[in-house]
């Protein structure tokens, strides 16, 4: 899908579009972020949402503005860990077909960090920079608490390429924008205040990528980082 024919077909939507979300949205007073940011929080929105053709359409504006090759692979290859491989397996296609596009060589230089002898000690320890100490232990409550220190955290939290608090960042918006996890999404707002990625913050976030994942998911994610406030 062609997203750019549509200012052929239907101007008045996009008339309508444009102005909100290129116009309106980006610089509404205490919401604003950079570039860099608010891209990367729109490709993660677009990847929980799995909006393939919008994703497709914003991605070589992302590049353009300063993510870098690199960090859009590991945006993609976060969600695997929140979204499944089913889900993220199109837009790793999406991506390397605008990279070669763009005569980048394939594969990018390795981000990784750990070795499959230390990737869940270093996993649970990168959960306790997270979310506290108790964290360090947490792997041992069943195989899939496991799982996720060693493969979710020790995989792939610990790759270079994004820092932490983008990584908490983009999980934050992969969650909010599939929608049907507010558990998740109260305790990854928890996450990324600990990181540093305070309430203005993420209320920004929210707000940047409202107009590619709507109202009621916004709206919900808002609650959620209310909650994880009082909690």
């Amino acid at each position: 899908m062609d997203v750019k024919k549509l200012y052929e077909t239907d101007p008045e939507f996009m008339d309508i579009f444009e102005h909100f979300a290129g116009d309106e949205v980006i610089h509404q007073k205490g919401q604003e972020l950079d570039d860099v940011t608010r891209y990367m929080a729109i490709l993660a929105t677009l990847l929980g949402c799995q909006g393939q053709d919008a994703f497709r359409f914003i991605l070589p504006q992302a590049l353009q503005v300063g993510l870098t090759p690199v960090m859009v692979k590991e945006v993609v290859y976060q969600s695997c860990d929140y979204l499944g491989f089913a889900k993220m397996l199109p837009f790793l296609n999406i991506v390397n077909e605008e990279l070669e596009k763009q005569n980048i060589a394939l594969p990018l230089p390795s981000q990784k960090t750990t070795t499959r002898d230390n990737r869940l000690e270093k996993g649970a320890n990168t959960q306790a920079i997270i979310f506290g100490d108790h964290m360090k232990e947490a792997w041992k409550n069943g195989h899939i608490n496991q799982w996720l220190a060693d493969n979710c955290f020790g995989d792939f939290y610990t790759r270079t390429g994004l820092t932490l608090a983008q990584r908490e960042m983009i999980t934050f918006c992969f969650l909010m924008a599939q929608g049907g996890c507010e558990p998740q999404l109260i305790a990854h707002a928890k996450g990324n205040m600990n990181l540093g990625n305070d309430e203005a913050f993420l209320r920004k976030v929210v707000s940047q990528c409202l107009p590619y994942m709507g109202y009621p998911r916004s709206l919900n994610a808002m609650t959620c980082i209310q909650k994880a406030i009082e909690s």
